[in-house]
């Protein structure tokens, strides 16, 4: 008998240690950061009273919340769980929010059209990078500062042009976990990028990185890369989220010598929220938005 329940903060570890088992390359520290996000987004399903999947209903705002970390346990598979588990989720999501609120998620290509029989629609397809080696180009660039220099309003005048929810709470805990590194670009009293390094499974994964301009992406991409080549003796890749929106931001990757090694689909359940497309060279996460 299956039964559908809030998830505890050790079965999401659990969740966190089978996504790495997938391949999905999490952040040594998500498990925490997640659950610091939203400790009541999170869904199980147990089946005789044995936890076999979940996956996360975060509610970023009123307005937009995300489906995400999504699996099952291989051994559970094709039985029907994921679906009772996955729909339990995007309804218990929907009485979360606003009468109006949108629901995003990022789906692997298989599940593209169980997503859309769902009602999520197609909007971009995220590409993941990695850039091997750092090699030589891994240089603190001039002009980037620490993210903790900037000011929360500062912070909060680009994010919010590129994600759709005031998150600063978020960014905070997010670019001072340990073994991440976090870099601005300042011009005056205004943000031109920012951007997030954190240590992931055999790896480092950058997210978000936000900036006006391919320049300043550039800038930052550069110091992040310095920054975790300065700490550690081996040579370890970099991965980085780009959307098909940002065109120049693809373009960009390629141009570091990065190879695209996934991709997903990123889908809105209602009206898909209105963001900077242009600025947007790294997603923050896959998982939660």
């Amino acid at each position: 008998m299956s039964v559908l329940r809030k998830l505890t903060y050790p079965e999401l570890e659990k969740l966190v240690s089978w996504a790495r088992d997938e391949g999905w390359e999490p952040g040594l520290n998500d498990a925490q950061q997640f659950w610091a996000c939203d400790a009541d987004g999170f869904l199980a399903i147990q089946e005789s009273g044995t936890f076999v999947g979940g996956g996360a209903i975060i509610r970023h705002s009123h307005e937009f919340g995300f489906m995400g970390l999504f699996i099952v346990a291989a051994e559970h598979r094709g039985q029907g769980l994921g679906r009772k588990l996955w729909f339990h989720r995007r309804d218990t999501l929907l009485e979360r929010l606003g009468s109006h609120g949108a629901i995003g998620l990022d789906g692997v290509d298989a599940m593209v059209p169980f997503y859309a029989a769902g009602g999520f629609v197609q909007a971009t397809r995220h590409r993941r990078f990695c850039l091997h080696q750092l090699g030589e180009n891994a240089v603190t660039a001039l002009g980037a500062v620490p993210l903790t220099d900037v000011s929360d309003e500062a912070l909060l005048r680009l994010d919010r042009q590129c994600y759709p929810a005031d998150r600063v709470a978020f960014l905070r805990r997010w670019s001072e976990q340990p073994s991440a590194k976090a870099f601005a670009i300042e011009d005056g009293e205004d943000v031109l990028g920012f951007g997030v390094i954190r240590r992931c499974t055999s790896g480092w994964r950058i997210g978000p990185l936000f900036a006006e301009s391919v320049q300043v992406a550039d800038t930052l991409f550069h110091s992040l890369a310095a920054s975790v080549k300065e700490e550690s003796s081996d040579d370890l890749p970099v991965f980085i989220d780009v959307p098909d929106a940002n065109q120049e931001g693809i373009k960009w990757v390629k141009a570091q010598g990065m190879e695209e090694v996934f991709g997903c689909e990123r889908m809105y359940y209602g009206k898909p929220p209105e963001l900077a497309h242009h600025k947007i060279f790294g997603v923050t996460t896959l998982e939660i938005g």
